[in-house]
């Protein structure tokens, strides 16, 4: 029997669906068969974000994240260990950051654009998973998350996607989908996505 956690990384554009897709999954696991560590939790603040030539920070670039903390974190928890870490806020005023606990766990999913793109992070992962979904409809949710989630206004919401989110997609995000094991399709709903998923993490855990 191998005791080492077996690691699920999920990956897609932003406004695909990846968060929604892990809260549903969540639902049908406890913690203790699955921890869901998300890389939006190792955002770097954003007086040492790059910022474009508007001197706006981008925080759609590989460097825009502590990816040796992440790194870090997951092989803390491929050791049976638990992680805590504070909760990152996007710089939302009216959001009070949490200490989140995340437990080590027989199957451990990694969420985030850049999860297939950090070669040593990648090396690590066992099933490899891509959200997908058209542009038109990842730009609608990104709307709607970044203006109620994040109190981002419209403008900055639509500047950011043109200029730093799609140029991001196109150069570190879509090539990888073609090393992806599991490519599920959200343009409309991700139900049959998800049944799948659902299935075979329930098989890895009999498994265990």
């Amino acid at each position: 029997m191998n005791n080492k956690p077996y690691i699920i990384g999920i990956t897609g554009g932003s406004g695909s669906g990846k968060t929604s897709f892990l809260h549903k999954l969540s639902e049908s696991f406890s913690e203790e068969d699955i921890c869901i560590l998300s890389t939006d939790n190792y955002y770097r603040p954003t007086i040492e974000q790059e910022t474009d030539e508007l001197g706006i920070a981008n925080y759609d670039l590989p460097g825009s994240l502590y990816r040796d903390e992440l790194e870090r974190d997951i092989l803390q928890l491929l050791e049976g260990k638990n992680v805590e870490r504070e909760e990152y806020t996007f710089n939302n005023p009216h959001v009070k950051a949490r200490q989140l606990l995340f437990k080590s766990a027989p199957v451990l999913i990694l969420e985030g654009i850049f999860v297939f793109h950090y070669p040593e992070i990648l090396e690590l992962i066992d099933l490899k998973v891509y959200v997908y979904t058209n542009e038109s409809t990842a730009l609608s949710r990104r709307i709607r998350r970044d203006k109620v989630e994040r109190n981002y206004p419209l403008e900055d919401v639509l500047y950011r996607y043109e200029n730093h989110v799609m140029p991001t997609f196109r150069k570190y995000i879509e090539p990888v989908r073609d090393m992806a094991d599991v490519i599920i399709n959200n343009n409309k709903d991700f139900e049959k996505g998800l049944e799948v998923m659902k299935g075979f993490i329930q098989n890895r855990l009999v498994r265990v």
